[in-house]
């Protein structure tokens, strides 16, 4: 049986990014098919798997007319309708690859969520965080499922929230950074739950909290840096009067990483933002 190639492959704009950071290979790489048209769902969900970061994003022309360009997001496994370090790498791309926005300093992207603003101001670029769709406490069996996948005992968890913005995260506040830093997680033990830990530093120069993100099943089951789960988490320490309104998050640090997540709450807005770097130009065939 003759086999059938589907339509036609061609070369298309691709880029690597390296999100929250200003170092190269420090921070966390994004796929970015910049010329995405006439692809099927099927084809980006293929590819995903093939790049095996933890998202690969597709700029496509927008369908609504106050967006600037239209994204969609794909895990290995799955597409989400918004993710955060996706959305700062594709709006790097995006203008690297000549995008002029209809409003100066300021791009729309439109994805699965909507409409999101991304901020330009110089190197960095910082979104809206999206309205959380689900937060609020977590159920003691999930909380007890968190322990034991965290490997610590149930009272070290300070507080939980439900953080959903796309991504189904949990929100774990610990004690401090040191207590972040010093998990060593039973990715098992979590089963399916995603899972965000966050801990305040101390009263040294530097980042005010540490933040890890533990994806159990994922290609990269600890994300270097996470976007979508640090806007959550914004919205629930800074409502909760826990983080003041402008804050840094370092994340990736046992990694051997430097992201660094820039928090500023503005008129009732949460931003957050970051610099990104491109590491690989080129072409690739889709």
């Amino acid at each position: 049986m003759r086999h059938n190639p589907g339509p036609a492959r061609r070369r298309r704009p691709f880029t690597q990014v390296d999100v929250f950071t200003d170092e190269p290979y420090r921070g966390n790489p994004l796929a970015v098919v910049v010329d995405a048209g006439g692809l099927s769902t099927e084809q980006m969900q293929q590819f995903a798997n093939w790049t095996n970061l933890s998202e690969t994003a597709f700029l496509l022309p927008p369908t609504h007319p106050g967006a600037d360009y239209r994204v969609r997001i794909f895990t290995a496994h799955e597409e989400f309708p918004f993710a955060g370090h996706p959305t700062l790498g594709s709006a790097h791309a995006w203008l690297e690859a000549g995008g002029v926005p209809k409003q100066e300093g300021v791009l729309v992207q439109e994805c699965g969520a909507g409409l999101v603003p991304v901020m330009r101001d110089e190197e960095l670029l910082a979104f809206a965080a999206p309205p959380l769709t689900r937060s609020g406490p977590v159920a003691e069996e999930d909380m007890a499922r968190i322990a034991a996948g965290l490997r610590l005992p149930r009272h070290e968890l300070v507080d939980a929230s439900w953080l959903v913005n796309g991504p189904e995260w949990i929100g774990v506040l610990l004690e401090s950074a040191g207590h972040v830093l010093g998990i060593q997680p039973d990715f098992a033990a979590l089963e399916d739950l995603k899972v965000g830990v966050i801990g305040r530093h101390g009263a040294e120069a530097g980042p005010d909290f540490e933040v890890r993100t533990f994806i159990p099943g994922d290609a990269a089951a600890e994300e270097p840096v996470t976007g979508s789960f640090n806007a959550g988490a914004a919205q629930w320490l800074i409502g909760g009067g826990r983080a003041p309104v402008s804050y840094t998050a370092a994340q990736g640090t046992v990694l051997g990483r430097a992201g660094r997540v820039h928090v500023n709450a503005v008129g009732g807005d949460v931003w957050v933002g970051g610099r990104s770097t491109t590491c690989i130009s080129g072409t690739v065939v889709l």
